[in-house]
């Protein structure tokens, strides 16, 4: 099938997709403004060649521009907050985020942060604060087929010298940019995690209190084109149509939780990765995931069941089929090579207890969207059975 670019435009967020449109899109969004700050990771911008493409647009438009390239993965509010000052102190009228969803959360939160002066933990712990900030102009280059952060209004971090990972919603970008050219050059891992992390996405919104026909249909499509596309990347990583499919799952499930939020699996897996960051968010949630689902479907089997049928067509919208919907999950995720456990990554034990008090309260002050009350003992059983 031929690929045909397109424009989308959601809620605040002009969204341009496809093959191409970031060196044909690009200069004409930067057009007029005087000075960029572009925030990145240490090195996904630049060998995927998305900075050598942004660099261009921004000198044809004669536009100036200061990196900060300090983002790491799961991300500290200390990296939003050092965004921030570099963007007052030098004056930029606009920010470039050029990564995957931490990049872009920490492009979101300094945004508002160069014009409030409010800083990420506070925004974090009391996102209304900043509902209705001015804020910079920001342009969302997305880098990975996994984020949807390119198109939703959330961002995360972590507080520093704590182990408490927060979402919140912060603001759309102003322009995003789904370009598949440039996520050749994402390793097997990232494509295996932030494709897992595109597939719970769309799991979550699907069966969330807030759940719609737009959620379901978005979410169902996107499951289905996790399943198709992905094991064709992993086994030709070069191979652009499916990534191009796997890119388009990405950001309609980002619509997805915009419109019905993520819960559970989020909720536990922030707790995880907050803990031990070199935890990829991808692989914390793919690791939890099919339990997570295990109990979801007992609550919600009609939704749970919908949207996991490309996986299992069998698979009956009936709380009984509770152990078929895990099986389901968990094989596909074995299918793929992944077999991890929270072990790996030196969760231990003695850690559990802490995680589970955090995502307890996280689960009654902010997750609502969770179709069922989950208990402490059952909290304990999907981490016990993903040590």
């Amino acid at each position: 099938m031929a690929s045909k670019a397109f424009k989308l435009k959601y809620n605040d967020v002009t969204l341009f997709f496809g093959p191409g449109v970031l060196r044909e899109k690009l200069a004409e969004n930067v057009k007029g403004y005087g000075k960029a700050l572009i925030i990145t990771s240490k090195s996904a911008a630049r060998v995927s060649g998305a900075l050598d493409t942004v660099l261009e647009a921004l000198k044809r438009e004669s536009v100036e521009y200061v990196v900060y390239d300090g983002v790491k993965a799961n991300p500290y509010a200390s990296m939003a907050d050092e965004a921030g000052r570099i963007a007052v102190e030098n004056r930029v009228d606009l920010i470039v985020a050029v990564g995957g969803g931490s990049v872009i959360d920490v492009g979101k939160l300094a945004s508002v942060i160069a014009t409030t002066g409010i800083k990420a933990a506070d925004i974090a712990v009391n996102p209304a604060s900043v509902s209705n900030a001015r804020r910079l102009r920001l342009i969302a280059v997305n880098l990975t087929h996994g984020t949807g952060s390119e198109v939703d209004r959330y961002a995360v971090v972590t507080i520093d010298g704590t182990f408490e990972k927060r979402g919140m919603a912060v603001r759309y970008p102003d322009v995003g940019f789904d370009d598949p050219l440039y996520t050749r050059t994402l390793s097997r891992e990232q494509s295996l995690y932030t494709s897992l992390d595109a597939f719970y996405h769309a799991y979550e919104a699907a069966t969330s209190t807030f759940s719609n026909h737009l959620t379901l249909t978005l979410s169902r499509d996107a499951v289905e084109a996790v399943v198709g596309s992905l094991p064709r990347v992993l086994g030709d990583p070069g191979n652009l149509e499916h990534r191009e499919k796997l890119l388009y799952a990405s950001m309609i499930a980002g619509i997805s939780i915009d419109q019905s939020m993520t819960h559970l699996n989020h909720a536990l897996e922030h707790s995880f990765s907050g803990l031990h960051p070199e935890l990829p968010h991808g692989a914390g949630l793919a690791i939890l995931g099919p339990m997570v689902v295990y109990y979801t479907h007992k609550a919600v089997p009609e939704a749970s069941a919908h949207v996991l049928r490309p996986l299992d067509p069998g698979l009956k919208p009936l709380a009984g089929d509770a152990e078929r919907a895990y099986r389901a999950v968990k094989e596909f995720q074995s299918s793929l090579g992944f077999d991890e456990r929270l072990s790996d990554y030196g969760v231990d034990m003695g850690e559990v207890e802490k995680a589970l008090e955090f995502t307890m309260r996280m689960i009654e002050a902010r997750y609502t969207s969770i179709p069922f009350k989950p208990s402490l003992d059952v909290l304990r059983d999907i981490v016990a059975r993903s040590l």
